[in-house]
Parts: structure tokens; sequence; C-alpha cells
């Protein structure tokens, strides 16, 4: 008979977890806003890179401040209905993985609070940066790269 198991190959490490199953260490404010900080840094070099295909100036403005004005609501949604139920869930607060572990009714405010924090925080960051190619392409000459056509 042939060995159905790999040689040399270790085995899958196990993540640490408490007795209802979710995964240890808990979240972090600290954390959590970091991430949302640095998926902002990366939708702003993104917005950076799409809006020169924005080919007319006075189009290209408008494009900036409808994803200025979208991100202010959204940070501002984020951040309050986030950090509401962030104080409520203190101590219980959950990843998104762990979904299955959620018991009652009111279990997934301790999921979505860290999901709407860093959904706010991504949407702080990308307001200032779409605030600032704003007034960049605003400010440009009309033989500039930024001013367009």
């Amino acid at each position: 008979m042939t060995d159905a198991r790999r040689w040399g190959a270790e085995p899958a490490s196990e993540q640490a977890t408490d007795g209802d199953g979710v995964r240890l260490p808990r979240l972090r404010i600290r954390g959590v806003v970091m991430r949302g900080a640095v998926q902002g840094i990366a939708a702003v070099a993104l917005l950076s890179l799409g809006t020169p295909f924005v080919a007319d100036h006075d189009d290209r403005e408008t494009f900036l401040a409808v994803v200025a004005g979208f991100s202010a609501i959204l940070a501002g949604v984020g951040i309050v209905i986030g950090g509401f139920f962030w104080a409520v869930c203190l101590g219980d607060i959950r990843r998104w993985r762990d979904w299955r572990t959620i018991t009652g009714r009111t279990g997934g405010v301790s999921i979505m609070a860290p999901v709407l924090v860093r959904a706010g925080v991504l949407a702080v960051v990308l307001f200032s940066g779409a605030l600032g190619l704003y007034h960049l392409v605003d400010d440009a000459g009309y033989s500039s790269w930024w001013y367009g056509s």
C-alpha cells in the first residue's frame, strides 16, 4: 500500500481561539485605524492615477469634488456609527471571519464595528487626497498636465 501523507510537510498551525471559537487576540482600535489609513493611501494613489483619464478640466474638477463629497459622507457615517458600535461592544470586538461564532441577534454589531471604523478612516484619507487633488487641478496652469483639455 502507498502512504498518502507527504514527507516533510509541516502541520498547519492552529489559530489561538477562545471558548466561543473567536480568534485571538481580539481586534484593537489602533490596528484597525492603521489598516484603514494604509488602505486609504492606496485609494488616493489609485485616484491620482485615474484622474488624468477624465479629460475635460471641468469634468475632472467635478469628478474630484464628487469623490471628496461621497468620501466625506462615508467618513462621517463610518466613524460615528462604527465608534458607537465599538463602544457598545467594547469587550467583544470580532473579525469578519468570526461571523460563524455569532449566536444572538445583536452579535453582528461586534463584527460591523471594526468594518465601519476601517471604512471611515479610509474615507477620511480619501477625502483629504481627493480635496488636495481638486485644488491641484483647480490651480494648475492652462498648459499644465493636470489642467486637462
